[in-house]
Formats: structure tokens, C-alpha cells, sequence
């Protein structure tokens, strides 16, 4: 008897005997009169992989940048393991167990895999006895978890999914129980967050905690046991994810009943609207970044762009938009070839009917310090609808302003508050209102609802597909599949700056992640 009772208290307790490996109790954070975070508590429980979702701003970044160390909070209490911590900086977080996967990888890329990972980590007991010793922990880690990864391989000949391991074993090396993963698939391909996925669930099972940060619902779905959900700096509930669906999750980030399908009919292709034939186009260093690329866009019909960011999607956009000349090549807008010589070419070719959403807002769509009206009327103010000859009839152009925020769902709907102070969503809604709300030919897009909010999103893709419904060619490029796939009827995969394919929207997940790694989907099956 007391044999037996001598083996009870031997064995070790269960994950759900142990204490919490995350609880936060009460946290708040103000960033002046800006509060991120307001008495926010959340449990994570051990061996599990945790998502925490919510709109753009909603604090889930400041939340965890609490608990890696980057910032203090002003209020509540951290428990790490039951144990009541005072986070001093990130070092101080990797000694308590808590690491943190950046989204924009801290690798430097002249360096090996092996002198990544080692990198301010050399005073690590892991490397008292040499170097060697360091190599073979890492080994271990490798085979442990499926990381495996070339050590004296160097970071720059390495992939982007390759990278993201080299920044997990970095942690693991550290002594990482709990992993914080700041949304890890937003520069991978299909195939590589599938592996991605396995990877955390392999984790998990070898006694791992996941935090998951990610907008991307699916993927909540398909990866995490529990999910958190917060809006507007608190938190709105926390659930297990076989308990609910995308739509609930939804409800909950924005407070109402949001379409997250996107619903439209079979497109009525017309006449050619936009043809680009054999352009290439290199960057200011001389590199190589769009090669040969030819396609065409029909009035009536949405072409997507699906693609890894980095491989000439971006500098293909901006030179069809008339911001600088391709070296070689012809983009012809209703039949007439865009003159790239000289100065004046994007509104050349504004006037040739071409509107143009840039990818990023904040440098090409927007001046922040404006006012709303001003940036409403950015790169037209010689349209007649702001009154004839060199003056700017001030009136009409606020009266349209005023128009397009009440047309768009802009908030505030206010067009003298300086741009500066919307939100990322209405910002991006200032954008396609100006080019959106025009006598326009074609509309090409870059990243419609990059950081944006949910809601947002729905009112965007309900827009470009009016647009489309309304006879107009739209070009688009996105790195988010799921919304290429939603809003196209044909779509155009690039690779190394190369137009690799073409596929029809419903083909797999699988079709797209092989051609988006320059792998031909045909000969892979």
C-alpha cells in the first residue's frame, strides 16, 4: 500500500492539474489618451496552441509585446507558470520561458543558420564547453520538432518558410516553453503554412504553448484548441475552437453580423481594356524585377495577381500606373500605348481612364497631415468638378468629400480631420473612394484590405465587384489567397517576377502553393 501510494506521488501531474503556463489578470496599457489595452484577462492553457484574434487595433500586438517584455503595463498582474513576474524586457521574457516569432523575420542575412540562432546568446551555458556543443542542441531541436534546417546554410540563400524556422529554433534554443507567433503565415505560400501548421502542432504535442496572433479565421479554425477574441482594447470572450465557426468569430471582433463570403455573379468579360505585352522592369539597384511579363484585363472582369510579396508584383503595378519607365516592353489602355518617356506620366495616364490604389497608403496613397478633403482630391484637383481654371474652388471640393465619406461609410465623418487620424481601414477607404469614385476604364489595386479591419474588408471587396458589375476592368494583386481566389475570375501567379500561370479561382489550395513556389502544378499531382 505505501509502495503504491510512493508511485502516485511519483508521477508527474497532468497539463490540466498544472497551474496555467500564461494567465494575465487586469492588464491595462494607455499610449497617452489612447488606452490599448483595458483590464484585459486571459488564460493559456499548457500543451495547447492558443489564438487570439481581432480587428486592426484592437491590442492583441500591444497584449503580447506586454508579455515579451516590450512594454510595461500600467496596470495588472503576469503569471508565468503560477509564478507572479514582473517582465522586464525581452531577455528578461526568454529566461521566464516566453518567446516571440516576429512577423518581419530578425534575422541578419550574411550570417549561417547556426550564427542566427547563436547570436546574442553566446554567454549561454549551451556554449561553454564550444561551439560543437551549441551545433549538436541544435540538431536536437531540429529532429525534436521537424525544424529541420541546413546549419551552415546562410540566411539569404534560404526561403522565406526556411527563415521562419531558423526564427523558431532561435527561441527554442533560448528556452522557450511558450511561443508567440505574430502572424506567421502573412509571407508564406499555401504549402509552406500547411508545413508551418504541422510544425506547431508537432509543438504542442512534444509539450509546447502556442500563442497564435493572426486576422486569417480559417487558420484559427484549422491550427488552434482555443481562441480569444478582443475588441476595440478588450476582451470579448475566449471560447474552444471546435465550439464555434468564422462567422461567430466575426460577430464577435465587430460587434455585428459581418458577410464573410464574397458574393457575386459569372463575370461578362468585354472588350480588351488593358494589355501588357513583354514588360520588364528592373529596381534602382539594376535588378532584375518583372521579366517578359504579358497578359491583358477585359472591361467587366476581375484578374488577380496571387503571388509571394517580394517576387515583382509591386513593381509591376507601379510601372503600369505611370510612376516610372519599364526597360523594356508596352502597356497599351484602350488600345493606346502609355508614352513612358518624359514627365507627367501618371497623370498621362490617369487621364487615359486608369485608376490606381497603391499597395502601401501611407507612402504612395496618402498624405497623413492633410486634411480629408485634401486627400481626397490628391492628383485630381484640375477636374472640373472642383471648378474651372488654376483656382481650386475650395466649396466643391469639401462638397464631394463629403459626398464620397457619406458614399464609402468613412468615420469620422468629418473631412477637416487630418487623414492622420482615421483608422487604417477608413484610411484605405479615402484611397478607393478618390480613385474608385471617377470616370475610370480600369481600376488596378494593390493589397485592398492590408490592415484592415474585418468589417472593412466586406465593404471593400463589395466595391470592387460593383465595379466590375458596372463594366469596368479591375486588375488586382493581393497576398491574401483567400481574397484572390473570393474576388477574381482569372488569376495570374507570379514568380520571380515572371507570370508563371495561369488558373481558374477554384482551382486548389495545393495548384496555387505549387505555382507560387515556381513548381509547375501539373507535373506535381
Amino acid at each position: 500500500m505505501v509502495e503504491n501510494q510512493t508511485q502516485n506521488a511519483q508521477q508527474p501531474a497532468s497539463a490540466a492539474e498544472l497551474p496555467a503556463a500564461i494567465d494575465l489578470k487586469g492588464v491595462s496599457k494607455s499610449f497617452g489618451p489612447v488606452q490599448a489595452n483595458k483590464n484585459i484577462n486571459l488564460t493559456v492553457k499548457r500543451n495547447s496552441i492558443h489564438g487570439i484574434v481581432g480587428e486592426n487595433g484592437a491590442g492583441k500586438s500591444t497584449l503580447m509585446s506586454i508579455l515579451y517584455g516590450f512594454y510595461t503595463a500600467d496596470a495588472g498582474e503576469i503569471f508565468v507558470n503560477g509564478q507572479k513576474v514582473s517582465i522586464k524586457d525581452s531577455s528578461h521574457a526568454l529566461e521566464l520561458g516566453v518567446g516571440m516569432v516576429h512577423q518581419h523575420f530578425m534575422l541578419v542575412e550574411n550570417f549561417t543558420v547556426l550564427e542566427n540562432i547563436i547570436l546574442g546568446a553566446e554567454g549561454d551555458h549551451l556554449l561553454a564547453s564550444s561551439k560543437a556543443a551549441a551545433r549538436e542542441e541544435l540538431a536536437r531541436l531540429a529532429k525534436d520538432y521537424g525544424l529541420e534546417v541546413d546549419p551552415d546554410a546562410v540566411i539569404e540563400d534560404l526561403s522565406v518558410g526556411q527563415e521562419q524556422r531558423v526564427e523558431i529554433l532561435k527561441a527554442l534554443y533560448r528556452g522557450a516553453d511558450v511561443l508567440i507567433l505574430d502572424e506567421p503565415t502573412g509571407v508564406l505560400t499555401p504549402t509552406e503554412a500547411d508545413q508551418l501548421f504541422r510544425i506547431l502542432e508537432q509543438l504542442r504535442d512534444e509539450g509546447k504553448t502556442i500563442i497564435l496572433i493572426t486576422h486569417k479565421l480559417r487558420e484559427i479554425m484549422a491550427i488552434t484548441d482555443t481562441v480569444s477574441v478582443m475588441r476595440q482594447g478588450t476582451m470579448v470572450g475566449t471560447v474552444a475552437t471546435e465550439d464555434t465557426s468564422p462567422d461567430k468569430l466575426a460577430e464577435m471582433m465587430v460587434g455585428r453580423r459581418v458577410l464573410l463570403q464574397v458574393e457575386k455573379t459569372a463575370a461578362q468579360p468585354g472588350q480588351k481594356v488593358l494589355e501588357v505585352e513583354g514588360l520588364s522592369v528592373t529596381d534602382e539597384m539594376g535588378v532584375p524585377r518583372v521579366k517578359n511579363v504579358s497578359f491583358d484585363v477585359h472591361a467587366g472582369e476581375i484578374v488577380g495577381i496571387a503571388g509571394v510579396a517580394g517576387n515583382g508584383q509591386s513593381q509591376l503595378l507601379e510601372a503600369i500606373s505611370g510612376m516610372f519607365e519599364p526597360l523594356l516592353g508596352e502597356v497599351r489602355i484602350n488600345g493606346k500605348a502609355i508614352d513612358f518617356h518624359g514627365e507627367g506620366v501618371a497623370d498621362e495616364v490617369r487621364e487615359m481612364g486608369l485608376a490606381h490604389v497603391p499597395e502601401d497608403r501611407h507612402k504612395m496613397g496618402l498624405v497623413t497631415q492633410f486634411e480629408e478633403w485634401e486627400n481626397s482630391v490628391l492628383g485630381y484637383e484640375d477636374s472640373e468638378k472642383y471648378g474651372k481654371g488654376p483656382m481650386l474652388s475650395l466649396s466643391a471640393a469639401r462638397s464631394e468629400a463629403e459626398k464620397r465619406i457619406e458614399m464609402f461609410d468613412i468615420r469620422p465623418q468629418n473631412p477637416r480631420l487630418k487623414t492622420a487620424n482615421f483608422s487604417g481601414g477608413n484610411q484605405q477607404k479615402i484611397v478607393l473612394a478618390r480613385e474608385m469614385d471617377r470616370d475610370l476604364d480600369i481600376l488596378i489595386v494593390g493589397q485592398p484590405t492590408r490592415g484592415v479591419d474585418i468589417g472593412a474588408i466586406e465593404f471593400i471587396h463589395k466595391q470592387i465587384i460593383r465595379l466590375r458589375d458596372e463594366g469596368k476592368a479591375v486588375l488586382l494583386v493581393s497576398v491574401e489567397l483567400d481574397e484572390i481566389r473570393a474576388l477574381s475570375d482569372r488569376v495570374l501567379v507570379m514568380f520571380d517576377g515572371e507570370i508563371v500561370t495561369q488558373l481558374p479561382p477554384t482551382a486548389s489550395e495545393k495548384e496555387f502553393g505549387l505555382a507560387m513556389a515556381g513548381l509547375d502544378p501539373a507535373e506535381n499531382e
